[in-house]
């Protein structure tokens, strides 16, 4: 598992995501001139971009699993790890090459969880950790995981979710971390033969959170839904990279991210790539970012890049914007009585609302609804 791999001979090259290794040499250490790193500040991630964070700090992973799901913690030898992806950058692939411990967790064939399996990760300071969880489903499997991020932490990890034939996983992961973390997560799913992911990610907490989801197809007819919410206040920097890679004929993705922002200097990053490649004909995707700005002060960057390499696909498109709250809406309101302070939270809550209420989760889907109405009353 080493060496900087790169597309099939032959075959059109990408210019996105070609290379992978899991040797953290083979990356060179980021300057923020690099396109992956341009709009990241890296003088506030503490070390885990050039090697510097020595790794003694804990973060500490707690588990509450459905009756038909196994969890375990193992050995960074297990054969296990590893399977669904190869580090995409520097610090993804410090991760690989620094964690001691891993949490595995394992859905059987056939077996449909009857609960939500809940990982909760607490960090304890902000000294630096490394950390690395896999999810396997095995074919026609069915579950939902939770992952819950709390605490103080200075902490980059790995998270790969495989899904075999045929399954389904749901996964929510929750970055709900205190104002003093930095975490830089890759998550990493590989669908197989007509499987189901669908994903949330809501980042609310944190110093500096950069997320990068990613989503690659290892049989036809594959289908991805990607939801996430955010919601930046003064001084954070919230960031999230996506990448789906179209590389088997039919199959689907979706993509909806959509986040808020008040007070000074507060930035949200939304990069969306889509490859569809040679192979990946009938190929139906969609991705979308929308961002509401509610104070002045604020800064967003949002690009959707959509790379397409085959003229045989059944749908291609991405849309992006930015803007503030519609006066429209507002006066609508007002006019009917309801306060100004109570109307923008009533547009604010109804733009992130949508998404929300697709967290199937009922406790989890409360707490962000409590988190979001707690942001909006700053």
């Amino acid at each position: 598992m080493s060496g900087l791999e790169t597309a099939t001979v032959g075959q059109p090259l990408s210019t996105l995501h070609e290379k992978g290794s899991y040797e953290v040499a083979d990356f060179e250490v980021p300057t923020g001139r690099e396109e992956e790193w341009r709009f990241t500040p890296l003088r506030r991630l503490r070390g885990l971009h050039n090697g510097t964070a020595e790794g003694d700090g804990k973060v500490l992973v707690e588990a509450e699993a459905a009756p038909e799901v196994t969890v375990e913690t193992v050995g960074r030898d297990d054969p296990r790890l590893g399977r669904a992806y190869r580090p995409a950058d520097r610090v993804s692939a410090q991760a690989w090459a620094s964690f001691t411990e891993a949490t595995v967790v394992t859905v059987p064939k056939e077996a449909v969880a009857s609960a939500p399996t809940v990982l909760r990760l607490n960090g304890e300071g902000q000294a630096a950790a490394f950390g690395h969880t896999t999810v396997i489903l095995e074919p026609f499997a069915q579950a939902t995981v939770v992952l819950v991020h709390r605490g103080s932490a200075t902490y980059a990890d790995n998270v790969e979710f495989v899904v075999g034939d045929g399954a389904f996983l749901s996964v929510i992961s929750l970055q709900d971390w205190a104002d003093d973390t930095v975490h830089v997560s890759h998550q990493y799913a590989r669908l197989g033969r007509d499987a189901r992911f669908t994903s949330h990610n809501i980042t609310l907490g944190g110093d500096l959170v950069r997320i990068s989801p990613t989503v690659a197809y290892a049989g036809p007819g594959g289908d991805a839904a990607m939801y996430g919410v955010y919601f930046a206040d003064g001084g954070q920097h919230l960031e999230h990279r996506l990448l789906v890679d179209h590389t088997e004929p039919n199959c689907r993705s979706r993509v909806d991210y959509r986040g808020a922002l008040q007070d000074q200097d507060a930035h949200a990053v939304w990069i969306g790539d889509v490859i569809i490649r040679v192979a990946a004909e009938g190929t139906d995707t969609y991705e979308l970012n929308r961002n509401l700005v509610l104070t002045d002060g604020t800064r967003i960057d949002s690009v959707p890049n959509l790379e397409i390499l085959t003229g045989e696909v059944a749908g291609a498109g991405h849309a992006s914007a930015s803007g503030r709250l519609d006066d429209e809406h507002l006066f609508y309101l007002q006019a009917r009585g309801i306060p100004f302070d109570q109307a923008r939270r009533m547009v604010v809550q109804g733009f992130l609302g949508q998404l929300i209420e697709r967290i199937e989760v009922e406790d989890v889907r409360e707490k962000v609804q409590a988190a979001i109405e707690a942001e909006l009353e700053r």
